[in-house]
């Protein structure tokens, strides 16, 4: 398949990144995602939204540079239903024992 066709959501290569090196920056997303060229203003904003919801944290003296935030290293990710993450994506995973359903 084609390397064009291997492409991913900016938020979700950021949040890999973030967990996975400790930091997060608009290149390092577009790599990761495998997004066409020009397409690092999307990213900056998928950032910066992502910073406004907590789940980044912009590193200081850094250009568009981020560290994982709170809504990151202390949401709960156990108890989460994950059988079904890929069929219309993370919007759709419920929370077991919570009294909140996956959307059908």
């Amino acid at each position: 398949m084609c390397r064009e066709m291997q492409r991913e959501p900016a938020w979700v290569a950021a949040i890999r990144l973030a967990l996975l090196r400790g930091r997060v920056d608009v290149e390092s997303v577009v790599e990761e995602a495998n997004l066409i060229p020009g397409r690092e203003r999307t990213v900056r904003d998928v950032l910066s939204t992502m910073a406004e919801r907590d789940l980044l944290v912009a590193r200081d003296g850094g250009d568009h540079e981020y560290v994982p935030g709170p809504g990151l290293l202390d949401g709960d990710r156990l108890g989460r239903d994950f059988s079904r993450a890929s069929d219309g994506g993370a919007h759709r995973w419920g929370s077991t024992g919570r009294g909140r359903g996956r959307a059908e």
